[in-house]
């Protein structure tokens, strides 16, 4: 389970592989994450605010990018405390 004060977003793009393997890498830690279209409305406004969306799946908590493109399960594992 996702600590109580984080809040994940997994942004995803139609028919990416890596996306698919992130959300079966995310299921498996117990993260519990919204998902939201890389191309949509609400990644327009972070990449305003900084967030560079440019390999996806982008994996974020508020302002700040935890894993991008080909996730690592062990990397992953570090930067969630798990």
């Amino acid at each position: 389970m996702s600590e109580q004060c984080d809040s994940y977003t997994l942004f995803t793009a139609t028919g990416c592989h890596w996306c698919e393997r992130a959300r079966q890498m995310l299921t498996t830690l117990g993260v519990t994450y919204r998902e939201a279209d890389i191309y949509g409305d609400e990644a327009a406004v972070l990449a305003s605010r900084g967030v560079v969306f440019a390999f996806p799946p982008v994996l974020v908590n508020g302002l700040r990018v935890i894993a991008y493109g080909r996730f690592s399960e062990g990397r992953l594992r570090e930067e969630l405390g798990r």
